[in-house]
């Protein structure tokens, strides 16, 4: 059988295509550089020790 003896037959129609993808995206939503971690911040507060240091008559 030669393959222009079969009728034609639009494959792309018959393609099955998956719109949501299973692997992690290529880019990340957040890079680590726009964290806070990444700016060199820390996440502990530091209202205890500006209390403590407060000048006498702040009362």
């Amino acid at each position: 059988m030669d393959i222009l003896d079969q009728p034609e037959r639009d494959a792309d129609g018959e393609r099955v295509v998956d719109f949501e993808p299973e692997e992690a995206p290529l880019l990340p939503e957040q890079t680590r550089d726009d964290t806070e971690r990444g700016w060199g911040e820390t996440s502990a507060s530091n209202d205890e020790r500006l209390y403590e240091d407060r000048p006498p008559h702040w009362g």
